[in-house]
């Protein structure tokens, strides 16, 4: 895992994205004026034996793209990992950045889009590029029970890549929404709303609401363990 990371941080396949990732972390945002930005792709983080696999959508130009941890440094990584602490999968509330101690417990935190995209609008093509590493990290994580979606790009995302990979997705589709599930035949797919400040800045997405999903991923992926 650790060296399928080190590549995914190389990577230059979509200019659009290189090309803005870069531009952020030349101007940098005022408050963060001081930071060194990170820039580039940005890693997947956690327990790469865990059995629950988290899904987001991009980084944050000013969060992720900033600290080179996924969802860190931001308002949305700050209620995941909270979260996560809450449910017993983190060993603290905050991410900080890189070096602030953090450790995830059968928890693996990636992303549909490894570059922080202009408005946070992927384009398809993008999509498409990125999404062998996602394709990469499945085949290293073999015990992976349960994956947590953030949103509906990532949701749509990774019932197309399980699909691709042999699972029998129900035709049409199963629609997107905060708590579905989708039972495969090894995985379940879990979908929940983004944890992004147009969420939960308008109660769309509340903390017992996000809570309520960790604690299910557990449950699913205990009692899968079993089966």
């Amino acid at each position: 895992m650790a060296a399928l990371q080190a590549r995914v941080t190389g990577c230059r396949k979509c200019p659009r994205l290189v090309a803005w990732r870069e531009q952020v972390a030349r101007e940098k945002r005022a408050s963060f004026r001081d930071h060194e930005y990170w820039g580039r792709p940005v890693p997947a983080f956690g327990d790469a034996d865990a059995r629950v696999l988290v899904v987001g959508l991009a980084p944050a130009a000013h969060g992720a793209n900033r600290t080179g941890r996924m969802f860190t440094g931001d308002r949305s990584g700050d209620w995941l990992y909270r979260a996560l602490h809450r449910a017993g999968f983190a060993n603290q509330p905050e991410s900080i950045d890189r070096s602030d101690g953090l450790e995830l417990s059968d928890v693996f935190v990636t992303a549909a889009v490894r570059c922080a995209p202009p408005a946070n609008k992927p384009e398809a093509s993008e999509r498409d590029a990125c999404r062998a590493w996602l394709d990469e990290e499945l085949d290293v994580m073999k015990r992976v029970k349960v994956v947590v979606t953030l949103g509906g790009f990532a949701y749509a995302q990774t019932l197309k890549i399980l699909g691709d990979r042999g699972a029998s997705v129900p035709r049409p589709r199963p629609r997107f929404g905060h708590g579905a599930e989708v039972e495969l035949e090894r995985v379940t797919v879990l979908a929940s709303y983004h944890p992004s400040q147009q969420n939960t800045f308008t109660g769309k997405l509340t903390e017992p609401m996000f809570d309520a999903i960790w604690g299910r991923a557990r449950e699913l992926a205990h009692a899968k363990s079993r089966a």
